[in-house]
Order: structure tokens, then sequence, then C-alpha cells
């Protein structure tokens, strides 16, 4: 049978609604279709059934949709059918996550009265079910991994339609290589460096996004879909010559197993806190694991204090360790003495973890209560040069 013909109404970007409202206009029937998580975050979609062949026609929304880690989301997608034609016991739901062109996971299937969610989506997923023929996935407690895009598809005996969403999350990018030193991480060990340090590898619309936002770093590092690049804002001879252009350089896609580069990782929101402890002198790593653990927290992660910089604002100007075994600082407000002009996350490197002494970053969940002793305030004067080092600047 042929699949009707529809003309999609993009009607508007996402935009800020609260509630959820769909609207119905005849002849021919037209529909626009809004909604919201919370948090201004929402969308509209819209479309038109151009005939009445009575097959499955299926919408989702423009654009995208944005939560954070935590969050929870609605993935958009309503469908048409011919109730005359079709028994609505018969209509089958299934939500799929796309890995790449030809690889698919299963994440809720739907049919009649049955429902089943699949791998770490179970517990978490849910139909909105507002009306008939809605097939929106409800996600809770979303994490890093259920970034990517999402396809909806509603089939009956004879028919099918598909439709695709994009899910986004809020976050930073942050670049990453290990103690070992810069490109020594092949594409598995980049992804485990990256879980390692509360992060996942990076897409590439994550890293375009950093770059417009002005990212600049000279280093190529893995992306989630095992291609290497680096984001270049200020080009420079020793960055691949001062007269190339700014933008997202590629290396292309590398062997996977025997090439070897440093990572883009990306993290989002946190269930926690991260800050500097405050403590009566200089700390070793094994004495900065032990100090943590005695205010009930552990040693902040990398890419933890890059979501508390990034997002929660953490502007501290003490070099301090971190869980890798690096001494890092969060700047908000570029200061003298402070590590430069631009704001980020100085790096200081890796030094001796038994006789250098330094302070350190604390991480504590929300629901272990509120840190003690934490120092979250300005930099004293007096106290503005947490380190020797000339740090990089991300």
């Amino acid at each position: 049978m042929e699949k009707t013909s529809r003309t999609i109404q993009p009607f508007s970007q996402p935009l800020n609604v609260s509630r959820r409202v769909l609207y119905f206009g005849f002849p021919g029937w037209f529909a626009v279709w809004c909604g919201g998580v919370g948090q201004g975050r929402g969308w509209c979609a819209g479309w038109r059934r151009e005939d009445e062949s009575g097959a499955v026609v299926v919408q989702t929304a423009p654009g995208k949709v944005v939560t954070h880690r935590g969050g929870t989301i609605i993935l958009p997608c309503r469908y048409h059918y011919d109730v005359s034609a079709h028994d609505p016991a018969e209509i089958r739901l299934k939500w799929t996550k796309v890995m790449d062109p030809m690889s698919f996971v299963d994440v809720f299937v739907a049919m009649g009265k049955e429902r089943r969610a699949f791998g770490s989506y179970r517990g978490r997923t849910a139909l909105q079910e507002d009306g008939a023929g809605d097939a929106s996935l409800i996600i809770r407690n979303v994490t890093l991994q259920d970034y990517g895009r999402y396809e909806c598809e509603v089939t009956d005996e004879l028919e099918d339609d598909t439709g695709v969403v994009k899910l986004d999350l809020e976050g930073v990018i942050f670049p990453y290589h290990p103690r070992l030193g810069r490109y020594t991480l092949n594409f598995h060990e980049a992804q485990e460096a990256c879980l390692a340090q509360d992060g996942i590898l990076a897409s590439y619309d994550q890293l375009h996004k950093a770059w417009l936002e002005g990212m600049d770093w000279c280093n190529a590092g893995w992306l989630e879909d095992g291609s290497v690049q680096y984001p270049i804002s200020r080009p420079r001879d020793e960055c691949g010559r001062k007269d190339t252009p700014v933008g997202v350089r590629t290396y292309g896609y590398r062997h996977k197993d025997d090439e070897r580069y440093d990572a883009f990782c990306f993290t989002s929101n946190l269930n926690g806190k991260v800050y500097f402890l405050k403590t009566y002198r200089k700390l070793s790593y094994p004495e900065a694991l032990q100090a943590c653990k005695k205010n009930g927290a552990k040693v902040a992660k990398v890419g933890q204090l890059y979501a508390a910089w990034k997002i929660q604002l953490l502007d501290k100007c003490e070099a301090g360790w971190v869980e890798d075994g690096s001494i890092r600082y969060p700047i908000v407000n570029p200061r003298a003495r402070c590590g430069g002009q631009e704001p980020g996350v100085r790096n200081l490197g890796f030094p001796d973890k038994k006789y250098k002494l330094f302070g350190v970053y604390c991480y504590k969940k929300a629901s272990e209560g509120s840190p003690k002793k934490a120092s979250e305030g300005s930099p004293k004067k007096g106290r503005e040069e947490p380190g020797k080092g000339r740090p990089l600047q991300v």
C-alpha cells in the first residue's frame, strides 16, 4: 500500500512552554502539538495530512529536545491512522536509539496493553499517552549515555512510518589526556578515560558548539564516532599554520586500535557539589584522598570540576588535586596571578603524588549533606598565586 503523502510544517524551534496542548483544525485535518517538561524547556510540532489513504502517519518535533543529566524529558511523537482500517490493539509502537546508520538499540516497545523497556532504560521510561495517537516517550533520570538520536516507529499489519527525535544535553566539553602524556590513547582507551572522569566521548555537534563558544585547543582528540578532530579559534603556526582558517579541524576517521590521540570528553549537570576543601596545610595526593573521605566526600573527578566551573560557576584561584592525580583550578572571572585572561579550568599537570603538596577539590553527592569547612568564595588577598608553572588554558 502506498504511504500517505504529507507535508511537515515546522512551526517553530524549541520554545518556552509549560504544558502540553493539541490543536486540531478541519477539513483535511491540520494539527499543532506543543509540549513542555518544566524549567522553560519545550517544543512545538505541526503536521498536515493530505489524503485519506488510511496509512499510518508519524510526526515528531522539529529541531531537538534539550535537558541535562538527571532531568526528565519527553521525546515527542504522534501518529494518525484510519480507525476503520486498523485495529488499535494491533498498532505497535517502538522506540530505538540510533547508534550509527546501521546500528540500533531497542529502548521501548508497546502493543495493546503490553509494555516493555530494554537495557538501561528499564525503570526510567514510559509512554506519555496523552490522548489518542500519542506515542511520546518519557525518559526520567537522564544519563550522559542517553544523548543522541531516537527513532519512533509506528506499525500495523501492513503499514509503518517513523520519525526521529534528537535528544541534546546541556553540559561542557573538556579535552583530556592521562598522566602518560599527550597522544597516548587509542579509541577504546579514550572511551574509558572519559568514563573514569565522569564523562563520555563528545560528539562532533558538541565539539562544534564548544568551538562556536570560543574553544581553542591545539591537540587532536577522539570523538564518539571514531573521528579525530580539534577546534581552532586563533590560528597560529604551531597549530597547523597561521594562515589557515578557524574551525573544527579533522584528521578523519582513524584506526581505533592502533592510532593514539587525546580525547574530547563531555559531561553534564552534577547531582552534588564540588568544593575546595579548607585545610590547615597543603596535602600530598594520598593525604588529599583521606581528607575528602573524612569530610564525607571523594576527590573530584576532572569532569566534575569542569561541570562545577561551567554550570555551578565555581571560581577558585587555588590549585588542588583532582581524582586522576592532576592539579587544576576553575576560573570564571579572570584576574591577575590566576593563570591568564580567559575563563577556564587551569591545568598544572601531573606532579609527584607523594612529595608535591597542594590543596584538594572534593565532590559530595546532594544526598550526602552539605560540605564541611568548604571554601567557595573569591580568593583572599595575598593568596592569588595557585602554582609556579604556567597553566594550560581551556
